[in-house]
């Protein structure tokens, strides 16, 4: 690799000398957190309404979940499914559960019962901690017919007396007889079992992700992949002391968990929690905590922008506001500094590199590519090298497209008990992620594309993101998303959904001539369809999955007519 262009990691030079510095990071967040106990015992670890847990108490509360774990059976290496969304619940689960030597399955709690079976069987799951609705409600059934043996169940009006109807809109149900109360097992006072602090190799997480196509796959996240970003962000990140990290991204989420609650862990801040998004709660929670730093998908700072309470006040107390999950457009990133004072810097990762495998450092901002409009989504790290390849596997020239490939300390050594797909997507252990995207000759990483979203019109290659940044542009636009449709003369034809913005007007056919008058003819979308929202799943990607199905069932509608 030494001809390579991108073996002399241009990057570098624009980063600090505490970026390229080296770090040592901690063996796990088990390590960090007793670290944080011994430097700031009664330092606010989490906050959730008006609840407030000390890092003593977060300690003494997952040492006798761990405790309760390990008098149930649970051995060292077991799984533990984690069901919640973000609540104090989740960290005590979760670090109950490294205490007790296990590996936790992150599972995302809008699954359905399908979804949360293949996670239950396929990770050979032993102990599940749920709500006590989902355990009602289907997750008893579900479990049944899996390896689960322990349960736990929580309830998120715990801890905190608000009630917030805008998200917490449950009751509590009576404590079910197969099940233990998280809560109360938290408080027996137990201690973590001796022998058991995980080591670095150790796998931490099972993130299930469906990838590039088929039935999810267990990216095997070890304490060490977690560990590295965690450091180079706490070093990287020139927050100040006991920084206040807001969980914009859901914990279940690679993003949520390693960005968020991972790295303020590891910082000693305090992280912030509101169950669930909801713009008006989020507002609300900036306004009480004046967080430094937050993370999370675009369309939750679109949402944000569109409140009709945001003002820059809301957002006056952060360092660092970052964006991960899907590309964010040039547009977009002007239209929120606009309205809320604020540069989102962008970042770009997948669950298998632990979250981040490039990211814009505090200081600098992306550039836009002048040839595609394109936003850079960031540079790699000091111990990351990224590759641009071409379909045959050799490297391509500073600003050629090709597939974006990259090897670092974050990237997951496989997945759970899949040798072939293991072989596949980390040949020589680096991973071929299947996104398109190309590297200018200062290091800047820009994302073209998924590979499986190209659409082929007329034998032309259409990206989906270069269409909608195009559309992002249009002052009624709020959301976008651009699929391919079946077409017997073309192949394929452009199809765009959008939604509008809070009072804004436009129709279909206006948007159509606008992207017209701006891009390549075989570009354009020929139809445009207006939704009151995209779909989404929970963590804010929009799902083209769902629209391409739609526009498939328009087309065909059509045929039929």
């Amino acid at each position: 690799m030494s001809h390579s262009p991108y073996a002399a990691r241009p990057w570098l030079a624009l980063l600090n000398e505490v970026q390229r510095g080296p770090i040592e990071p901690a063996d796990s967040l088990v390590h960090a957190l007793r670290d944080a106990v011994a430097a700031a015992p009664d330092r606010t670890c989490l906050t959730y309404f008006d609840a407030r847990l000390s890092y003593r108490e977060v300690d003494e509360l997952s040492d006798s979940v761990a405790a309760h774990l390990a008098g149930r059976g649970l051995e060292r290496g077991d799984r533990v499914a984690v069901l919640l969304q973000n609540s104090p619940h989740f960290v005590l689960a979760v670090l109950g559960a490294w205490k007790a030597g296990a590996t936790v399955v992150p599972v995302n709690p809008m699954y359905k019962s399908a979804e949360v079976a293949h996670a239950l069987r396929d990770g050979e799951v032993a102990a599940l901690v749920c709500t006590d609705r989902a355990w009602e409600s289907y997750l008893r059934d579900t479990a049944a017919d899996s390896p689960v043996r322990i349960v736990l169940t929580a309830c998120e009006l715990d801890f905190q007396t608000r009630d917030d109807a805008r998200v917490l809109t449950f009751e509590r149900l009576p404590q079910a007889p197969d099940a233990d109360d998280l809560v109360a097992v938290a408080r027996q006072g137990g201690k973590a079992p001796e022998g058991r602090d995980p080591r670095p190799g150790d796998i931490a997480l099972i993130s299930y992700t469906s990838g590039t196509s088929g039935t999810p796959k267990g990216a095997t996240n070890t304490h060490g992949n977690i560990m590295h970003n965690a450091e180079r962000q706490r070093t990287g990140l020139a927050l100040p002391e006991a920084p206040v990290y807001y969980a914009l991204a859901p914990l279940f989420h690679i993003t949520g968990m390693v960005s968020e609650f991972a790295t303020c862990l590891n910082s000693v801040g305090t992280l912030v929690l509101t169950y669930r998004f909801e713009p008006g709660v989020v507002l609300d929670a900036f306004a009480e905590h004046r967080p430094h730093y937050t993370v999370g998908p675009s369309t939750a700072y679109m949402a944000l922008a569109a409140h009709p309470d945001a003002t820059p006040e809301h957002f006056a107390s952060f360092v660092n506001i970052a964006s991960g999950g899907a590309p964010v457009p040039p547009a977009l990133v002007e239209k929120f500094r606009a309205r809320c004072g604020r540069y989102i810097r962008t970042g770009y990762g997948l669950t298998e590199c632990s979250g981040a495998a490039a990211a814009v450092p505090p200081g600098l901002e992306s550039p836009v590519d002048p040839v595609s409009g394109t936003l850079a989504v960031g540079l790699p790290g000091a111990d990351t090298v990224v590759r641009i390849l071409d379909e045959q596997g050799a490297e391509v020239p500073f600003g050629e497209q090709g597939e974006i490939v990259v090897r670092g300390p974050q990237v997951v050594p496989g997945y759970w008990r899949r040798p072939e797909a293991t072989a596949e997507t980390f040949p020589d252990g680096e991973l071929r992620t299947g996104d398109i995207g190309f590297m200018d000759p200062q290091g800047w990483l820009y994302v073209v594309d998924r590979k499986k979203d190209m659409i082929n019109a007329s034998g032309f290659k259409v990206w989906p993101r270069e269409v909608e940044d195009v559309l992002y542009t249009h002052p009624a636009v709020r959301e976008a998303a651009v699929v391919g449709a079946p077409d017997g003369y073309r192949g394929e034809t452009v199809w765009a959904y959008v939604s509008l913005r809070p009072g804004a007007e436009a129709d279909p056919d206006e948007l159509a001539v606008y992207c017209k008058e701006r891009l390549a003819a075989y570009k354009y979308p020929r139809q445009v369809e207006i939704l009151p929202d995209l779909p989404k799943t929970t963590s804010g990607k929009i799902l083209r999955r769902e629209l391409r199905s739609r526009a498939q069932d328009n087309h065909a509608h059509d045929n039929q007519q």
